[in-house]
């Protein structure tokens, strides 16, 4: 009788009258919006996407998706949202040291170790299948910056400086993840990307609790007046530049993969891109034809801070291909730019206290 129930339902969520969902935290954030955007249309009629943050929203509506505002630190929030049929689960909220302005490491811990732990307890109630989770760069930071650094690599980072517990507390939150697959066989894959680059109307962070805005934002909004940009240092220093449709891409993938039940990842291209060819392509994108900006270069000013990561267990496992090249990446931002798709998600966003 039991396996009749099974086969039954299989069948309803098989032609639609159990649609499984695709539940994505952190949905109003940066990476979060355009993975909303991305993962309704990549995933198509197959799977319902249900995007949740903390904040109220109704910017998704035009999505096509259905918003549930739920804090991830509130365990009765969770009940607002379905409490069946889901296949995967993207967590994408934190708390991050380039949003807090008056540094409080409680808050890390709250938001990344209790709010994972209460996503995962979610996730074992409603027989979730699939966990995705994003890690910080700073995991490994310590690694030297001029080699490609693989996706499996232990922590090597800073017991000091105001990313010290963050790392700490994304650190701990993959603890509790690995446990969840252990104990309930829960699929996770786990995925590090460096900086990624997407269009926000909000253009500021806050390093070391001092806002500031973004320097690729300088860049660019020097580029739309014409005016000079400095290249500081090596113009041949190379970085890693993923936007943030491949990186929606890798993820996305993560929920379908037939090769692998759990995994890390590193979040790239595998095509580093030099400083010089970032700043002209950035001139040639968003320059006024009759006013484009020119490079002063600076060597003796001290530049660096991107990371080369290899991605081919992403290739292999999920089957990633990254897309867009820096021309394309900066292009279609240009595009996002002039849509505004997500200017009402941006434009109240301040720093965490």
């Amino acid at each position: 009788m039991k396996l009749e129930i099974k086969v039954v339902k299989r069948v309803l969520i098989h032609i639609g009258v159990f649609m499984q969902k695709i539940i994505i935290f952190g949905a109003s954030g940066n990476v979060g919006s355009y993975l909303t955007h991305y993962a309704k249309k990549f995933f198509d009629e197959k799977y319902e996407v249900i995007a949740s943050g903390r904040r109220s929203t109704t910017v998704f509506q035009s999505e096509g998706v259905d918003y549930v505002s739920v804090d991830i630190t509130k365990k009765e929030d969770f009940e607002k949202l379905p409490q069946s049929c889901v296949k995967a689960v993207f967590l994408l909220s934190s708390a991050t040291p380039s949003y807090m302005a008056n540094y409080n490491p409680e808050n890390y811990l709250r938001t990344n170790v209790l709010g994972t732990f209460n996503v995962l307890e979610y996730c074992r109630k409603v027989g979730c299948e699939r966990f995705i989770f994003t890690q910080t760069t700073y995991d490994i930071w310590l690694y030297d910056h001029d080699t490609v650094l693989k996706a499996d690599l232990p922590p090597k980072f800073p017991y000091t400086g105001d990313h010290a517990v963050y790392t700490i507390s994304k650190n701990s939150a993959i603890e509790l993840i690995k446990h969840y697959h252990a104990e309930y066989g829960l699929k996770y894959y786990i995925f590090r990307p460096g900086t990624v680059y997407c269009w926000s109307d909000y253009q500021y962070y806050f390093p070391g609790g001092e806002k500031k805005m973004r320097p690729l934002y300088v860049m660019i909004n020097r580029a739309l007046n014409g005016e000079d940009i400095e290249l500081w240092g090596n113009p041949e220093y190379k970085k890693d530049m993923l936007y943030v449709y491949d990186f929606a891409q890798e993820m996305c993938k993560a929920v379908i993969t037939n090769k692998v039940d759990h995994g890390i990842y590193n979040g790239g291209t595998g095509k580093p891109v030099s400083m010089k060819e970032q700043i002209q392509t950035i001139i040639d994108v968003f320059s006024p034809a009759n006013k484009k900006s020119k490079i002063i270069y600076l060597p003796e000013k001290k530049s660096g801070g991107g990371i080369l990561f290899d991605i081919e267990n992403a290739r292999e496992e999920l089957g990633y291909e990254p897309v867009y090249d820096v021309r394309a990446m900066f292009e279609d931002m240009k595009k996002e730019m002039t849509l505004g798709r997500f200017k009402e998600l941006r434009i109240e966003t301040e720093a965490h206290n």
